[in-house]
């Protein structure tokens, strides 16, 4: 009767265990981070779906319906057949891989530099990060205003007699590529000195010892460390830079030298009305980001098989 009545406790916590489900599952889930907090990412997916994955699918789908008909790729072989269109993908890389290479190399002997502490840091930081601030339009007029013909700095250089004509610095190459670099510098400058604020300083320390000088110590270690880092700041900026659109028009020549990809999208989907070639060209812009990004992570694997968190481990 005791051993029945012992028995029992154990019997009833066993059902009320299958009723409240498997403590063990329950727990191997847990470890594997799947739990109640899960729910905290639905809003975000829920965006990501509503305003990146459902366009990009959508505008793909519109691609392959040409209003004029033809096939389903007959907007992709409209784009590619005519070289005023096709001449766009070189225009804006001109401007997006020179701006991206001149952002991550500038930022990365500053960042190096800013990654310890000293007097004015703060200071400095703002002063580098204050033109996301600006935006597009503010940049432009700001350039306008300075590298115009009528702007400071011809008015400085004619004056002191330096030019015997004013220099032409914007409504060409060179205005978009001075308003790409002005508002993606902060972008990568702040990500290289993340990475580098997260290798460990004793390793460089520990070459010093051995005789090492600071050239050395950054091409033997900082560098290899730094290479996803790099690799990772020239995919965010080259992107943020192909796709630039405002400064094309406002600091270049959008007829001619600065007939970025994407404005020849704008112009097929808003002027022409014609949004499936629209969307085909912006299916192109897409793929060739795609692969550019592709190849820049080819050469990361290649240059650097370690970690990418930057700690060496």
């Amino acid at each position: 009767m005791t051993v029945r009545e012992g028995r029992r406790p154990a019997q009833v916590a066993g059902r009320e265990g299958d009723r409240s489900g498997d403590p063990g599952l329950r727990h191997r889930l847990a470890e594997r981070g799947v739990d109640a907090r899960l729910l905290l990412l639905v809003p975000a997916l829920v965006f990501l779906v509503g305003l990146f994955v459902y366009p990009v699918f959508n505008g793909l789908a519109l691609s392959f319906q040409p209003q004029q008909g033809g096939g389903a790729f007959a907007d992709y072989r409209l784009f590619f057949s005519d070289a005023f269109q096709r001449d766009t993908i070189w225009k804006t890389l001109r401007l997006a891989v020179p701006a991206a290479l001149f952002n991550v190399v500038a930022s990365v002997p500053i960042a190096y530099r800013m990654r310890g502490r000293f007097r004015g840091k703060r200071l400095l930081t703002t002063v580098l990060v204050v033109p996301i601030t600006l935006g597009t339009v503010l940049t432009a007029e700001g350039l306008l205003n300075f590298l115009g013909r009528a702007g400071w700095l011809n008015r400085s250089l004619l004056g002191l007699g330096l030019v015997d004509q004013p220099v032409v610095l914007v409504q060409n190459w060179w205005g978009v590529f001075f308003s790409i670099v002005i508002s993606g510098f902060p972008f990568a400058f702040l990500l290289i000195l993340s990475y580098l604020s997260g290798i460990d300083p004793s390793l460089e320390r520990a070459a010093a010892t051995l005789g090492a000088d600071w050239k050395a110590r950054f091409r033997r270690i900082t560098l290899p460390l730094l290479a996803p880092g790099l690799a990772t700041t020239f995919c965010l900026t080259f992107v943020l830079a192909f796709s630039v659109f405002p400064s094309a028009y406002l600091v270049g020549d959008p007829a001619n030298e600065t007939r970025v990809i994407s404005i020849a999208a704008y112009e097929a989907a808003y002027q022409s009305n014609d949004y499936a070639l629209g969307s085909a060209i912006a299916m192109i812009m897409g793929a060739i980001e795609l692969a550019v990004i592709g190849v820049v992570l080819l050469w990361r694997s290649r240059f650097y098989a370690g970690t990418t968190g930057g700690k060496g481990a």
